[in-house]
């Protein structure tokens, strides 16, 4: 997963017309590793809150193509290229059912236990203003976001290490996973996790 590092504090300045104070400090925003507790937070929104609107009632398997972030005081804002499918296990094979992309912009915030929760989404829009609404929401990480989704290959290579990692977390005895329409895809054994 792609994560800048970001610094952006600015002290107080005097202003050329004398007004001591005049500019407003900036809050300092730093991107941060996720840990298991965060990624999970998104995963389980992602399930929960995204999945279920997708047909099937199967296993909901997401993968993030594309991820960065901003940790300001106790919020954090996480922008990504979030891809939720469901499958059916249909003799040794995932089959895909129905899914799709829901690129976006997430605030997490702790709970009293002080464990992350999303508390808002902003997804890209889809169709006409998927362009546009892509540009606001990603800001100055657009360009990565965009190479990253335009990146097919990547994506199903990360769609796989995902599926991996659920398979073996749930102790599956499948073998592929298969796109409606596709020859099925060995589910690899010898991937990097995409969990921390």
């Amino acid at each position: 997963m792609m994560a800048a590092i970001l610094f952006c504090g600015f002290a107080s300045v005097t202003s050329c017309n004398g007004n001591a104070g005049a500019e407003k400090a900036e809050k300092e925003t730093a991107s941060v590793d996720l840990d298991a507790s965060i990624t999970s937070a998104i995963d389980k929104y992602l399930v929960d809150s995204i999945g279920k609107h997708y047909a099937g009632t199967g296993m909901c398997i997401p993968s993030v193509s594309y991820q960065t972030n901003e940790m300001s005081n106790d919020s954090l804002t996480v922008w990504g290229d979030y891809w939720v499918y469901k499958y059916n296990i249909v003799g040794d094979t995932l089959k895909c059912v129905s899914g799709g992309n829901h690129a976006g912009k997430m605030l997490l915030l702790k709970n009293v236990k002080g464990k992350y929760r999303v508390v808002s989404f902003e997804q890209v829009e889809d169709g006409h203003g998927n362009l546009e609404s892509a540009k606001r929401i990603f800001g100055k990480y657009y360009d990565d976001f965009h190479a990253a989704n335009s990146d097919e290959n990547k994506r199903e290579e990360i769609r796989a290490a995902a599926i991996a990692d659920f398979v073996q977390a749930k102790k599956l005895f499948v073998k592929h996973y298969q796109d409606y329409g596709w020859p099925a895809k060995k589910i690899p054994v010898d991937t990097v996790s995409t969990k921390k």
